[in-house]
């Protein structure tokens, strides 16, 4: 593995979410708080991340099945815990909102999985995105 990318954190919420105008998809000065601004960490850290974030993502999209509510909840409870820990916080809250329909009752929180699917994917375009500039 190279050199890690160095983040930079000249804003303060650098990559906003577009359709949500001042909110980040990413809050990049949480993150350096949580690593006590180790750039190097918070670059593994996004790594690491993002991969969960795919592995989620592709259990998310698999079809679902009778009796898989509470595997699927579990799965949003961990979700919902890394990605407020990164600073993706509509991620988290999405995972949320999934997480307690499913817990609720809801058989498969369809609506609440397709918003939390459509979250991860900001969230790993801006990771993307991120390192892509670094």
């Amino acid at each position: 593995m190279g050199k890690p990318a160095e983040i930079n954190h000249v804003a303060s919420h650098l990559e906003l979410d577009h359709s949500r105008p001042g909110f980040p998809v990413l809050d990049l000065v949480h993150l350096s708080r949580q690593t006590f601004g180790d750039h190097a960490l918070e670059t593994e850290i996004l790594t690491l991340f993002d991969s969960q974030a795919a592995h989620f993502s592709a259990r998310l999209a698999e079809p679902r099945h009778p009796g898989d509510a509470g595997s699927r909840a579990d799965l949003a409870h961990t979700l919902k815990g890394s990605s407020r820990a990164v600073g993706a916080f509509a991620v988290g809250a999405a995972a949320e909102a999934y997480e307690d329909a499913l817990r609720a009752g809801d058989p498969d929180g369809a609506e609440f999985c397709a918003k939390l699917m459509a979250e991860i994917e900001s969230a790993r375009a801006a990771i993307a995105a991120l390192f892509e500039r670094a």
